[in-house]
């Protein structure tokens, strides 16, 4: 019994250990050893997760390299499609200032010629200022106001009244149009609507009419000028690509 336990305590401070995991070749843990956890299969696990996490980094880096490319492009189309709806915008008080009178209105269309001007506001569409003068088309929009003091609709139905909505396959939903661009350039169709109008007792642009110029006497009375103020809608949209487009809303007072 005594021997037993004795040998019982040998072992227990002198635990077996397995082949494999001796010293000795052949070993685990042995140096060149032919087992698979070696210093050399260890260094071959850093070098995979080392590289693993150097190829994430670099997938990392050209994906944002990408996505900043794409974002500046779709920027710098935007831009352009910006700065078309502004040149459009320009043409567009061109128009307004001669308040839709025929001759002037043509002649400017002949001017411009080279950019297409289209003048698409329905001749149906009526309006009456407060004098009680009728205009129709294009007029209408730019000499009579929008909406009645009671709140009715001054304008007819054909005038898409207050309507902000702009459907370039429908023209009477605009009240003109011109082309900004030249090859090799992409070419930008403008669409430009009055939206609402309220009225003043300004005029016409007529230049000017003489030479001299006119001073006020003790007995003259001066008329407070009110400007007539239009609500402008002007889309600047890419003919050879509908998604590059720009939509300005403006207040314009003449």
């Amino acid at each position: 019994m005594a021997k037993q336990r004795a040998k019982s305590r040998w072992q227990r401070a002198n635990p077996i250990i397995p082949p494999l995991l001796k010293g000795v070749k052949g070993g685990l843990f042995a140096k060149g050893g032919r087992g698979g956890i070696n210093e050399k299969g260890i260094a071959l696990v850093m070098i995979l997760v080392l590289s693993a996490i150097a190829l994430a980094i670099m997938a990392g880096l050209i994906y944002m390299i990408m996505i900043g490319t794409q974002i500046s492009g779709t920027q710098k189309r935007y831009k352009t499609a910006q700065e078309a709806g502004v040149g459009g915008a320009d043409v567009t008080y061109e128009f307004i200032k001669l308040r839709g009178d025929p001759s002037s209105t043509i002649a400017l269309q002949n001017e411009l010629s080279a950019i297409n001007p289209a003048l698409t506001t329905s001749s149906s569409c009526t309006g009456t200022n407060i004098l009680g003068t009728t205009f129709t088309g294009l007029a209408a929009k730019l000499n009579t106001r929008t909406t009645n003091p009671d709140g009715t609709s001054n304008w007819s139905a054909s005038c898409y009244p207050n309507s902000m909505a702009i459907y370039p396959g429908t023209p009477a939903t605009y009240d003109m149009s011109f082309d900004l661009g030249t090859y090799p350039y992409p070419t930008y169709r403008i669409y430009a609507k009055i939206v609402n109008t309220a009225e003043g007792n300004s005029g016409p642009d007529e230049g000017l009419t003489g030479q001299g110029v006119v001073t006020s006497g003790s007995g003259e009375v001066m008329v407070v000028s009110k400007p007539y103020l239009y609500t402008i809608e002007v889309d600047a949209e890419n003919l050879s690509n509908s998604y590059e487009r720009a939509k300005y809303s403006i207040l314009y007072q003449y």
